[in-house]
């Protein structure tokens, strides 16, 4: 009706120009796709793929969230599936394929964490034993490392510490489960508990000669960081280096003396460990394992540990400073370190490796036992002998 008659009044009056304009003017439709395409030449000139808010754009957004969560969710599906398994109250087989695995786990928590932990100490320990003239005391060796390169100066060496201690610790605590139930059933029920320690010591020294392997690049590296000034500050200096000056034996030359100072240590921390546990809950414990709480019995763990980790730091010190020299020196042998050192000499430093060593060996046992706890692992108690023994030895009627 509208347009009809605007149509009828221009024909009639054709002079009237403002008639006209109203009816040529639709603001709407020419300033939208002005906005529209001012828009989409900002995004080609920032050189981006597609126009923001295009169907292409949110297409490719959901495929930023398939991978992003997919990934993700993905990668924590081990951890999911323990989770899973703890709520609903399963627990692995003693001797699984999944117990060795967390107990490894295990092992990288309490030998990784707590070796690195203790790197300054490690550090002065190293250079009282290498250095002796120089550094005289524990405590004039942190005064002199602090004067000369600072408090940072402490730290060195902890990235091959933590890295070649934590792999030690998934090979030492994970094949010593191995071996124990290993030659545990070959000797049978009975053999296993008369030779009880003889099991200990055997399935200790099995398993500390791979995890020695697997330590042994990351021991040389850290001994060259923290014995030589001015050698290298970091594994990333250190490792490119000593492999360009000497090559692959850069790095395995002290397996052999890490072998005799690890596995007498790793028997002795193992075996006395184990018989030490036993008797505190035979004559110190006032109540048998299974009525003591979860606290209680780490409580234990902790107190054996330390009792062990004394006797670990007599019995591997020799060794452990011919390690210790061996590592700085270029083309030295073990049987020359040993010679020159001489009878007093490889006991440089036992004070401060009795204290490192204990505090290290009761928080490794502590840390390893609380892991099987929290994953509900099996955890035996004290062994006892077996029933058909007792009939033998004539201790049943």
């Amino acid at each position: 009706m509208y347009p009809t008659a605007l149509t009828q009044l221009a024909r009639a009056n054709p002079f009237s120009a403002p008639l006209f304009t109203l009816q040529k003017v639709d603001e709407p439709e020419t300033h939208t796709p002005v906005q529209k395409r001012r828009l989409a030449a900002a995004a080609v000139a920032e050189g981006d793929s597609c126009e923001f808010g295009s169907q292409k754009y949110f297409i490719l957004c959901g495929f930023g969230g398939i991978l992003s969560c997919g990934t993700t969710h993905t990668a924590v599906v081990p951890l999911d599936l323990v989770k899973c398994r703890m709520q609903s109250g399963d627990s692995c087989e003693f001797g699984s394929t999944k117990y060795y695995a967390l107990c490894g786990f295990g092992g990288i928590l309490s030998c990784g964490i707590t070796h690195t932990a203790v790197v300054p100490l490690d550090l002065v320990k190293c250079r009282l034993q290498v250095d002796p003239a120089k550094y005289k005391s524990i405590f004039n060796g942190f005064s002199i490392t602090i004067k000369e390169d600072g408090v940072r100066g402490l730290a060195k060496g902890w990235a091959p510490t933590f890295i070649g201690y934590s792999m030690q610790g998934l090979c030492k605590f994970g094949f010593y489960e191995v071996f124990k139930i290993l030659y545990g059933d070959l000797l049978g029920e009975e053999n296993a508990y008369l030779w009880r320690t003889s099991l200990y010591l055997a399935a200790s020294a099995s398993a500390e000669f791979f995890a020695d392997i697997a330590l042994a690049p990351m021991e040389a590296c850290k001994v060259r960081i923290q014995t030589q000034p001015g050698y290298a500050n970091t594994l990333r200096e250190c490792a490119p280096k000593m492999y360009a000056e000497e090559g692959l034996w850069a790095f395995y030359k002290g397996v052999v003396p890490l072998w005799m100072r690890q596995i007498p240590y790793t028997m002795m921390k193992f075996a006395c460990f184990e018989r030490t546990v036993e008797l505190l809950y035979k004559y110190v414990v006032p109540k048998p394992r299974s009525e003591c709480s979860k606290p209680e019995q780490l409580v234990v763990t902790f107190v054996a540990g330390y009792i062990a980790g004394v006797f670990c730091a007599i019995v591997s010190h020799p060794a452990d400073s011919v390690v210790s020299v061996l590592n700085k020196e270029k083309g030295s042998t073990a049987a020359q370190v040993l010679k020159r050192l001489g009878p007093m000499g490889v006991w440089k430093g036992l004070v401060a490796r009795i204290i490192m060593i204990g505090t290290l060996t009761a928080l490794q046992w502590f840390i390893y036992d609380s892991v099987k706890v929290y994953f509900r692992l099996p955890r035996p108690p004290p062994p006892e002998m077996p029933e058909s023994l007792k009939k033998k030895l004539g201790l049943t009627e």
